[in-house]
């Protein structure tokens, strides 16, 4: 079964010359590389900074185009790493070795299959 794994981190802390930093940043290739090796890893897109991002809506057909992220918030979405797990308590194993959750948030949810009904609210 798949999961994402959004990571969600504070740039001022993740990007700062603190040795915690430092060391979360050292270790992500080398994570990375031992998730694909066991076989764990699907995917991983990590993110670039908010001021580089632009959001799009359409309203009333017309595409309205905005600057950065949509919301204000003091932490960013870093990356997505999307996983193979057993279920949700692998899954919460697996993420809790992402580097950046000692520093973050890595937020997990199961992959829709949509072969299933949608999802009711």
């Amino acid at each position: 079964m798949q999961f994402h794994c959004v990571i969600y981190f504070d740039p001022q802390i993740v990007f700062s010359d603190s040795a915690e930093a430092q060391a979360v940043l050292a270790d992500t290739g080398p994570h990375a590389a031992a998730l694909a090796a066991s076989g764990k890893l699907v995917a991983s897109f990590p993110l670039n900074m908010p001021t580089t991002a632009r959001t799009v809506a359409v309203r009333d057909g017309q595409t309205v185009v905005s600057d950065g992220p949509f919301l204000e918030t003091k932490e960013m979405v870093g990356g997505l790493v999307v996983i193979e797990a057993a279920d949700m308590n692998e899954a919460i194993a697996i993420a809790a070795g992402i580097p950046h959750a000692r520093l973050g948030h890595v937020e997990i949810r199961p992959a829709i299959d949509f072969s299933q009904p949608r999802p009711r609210l």
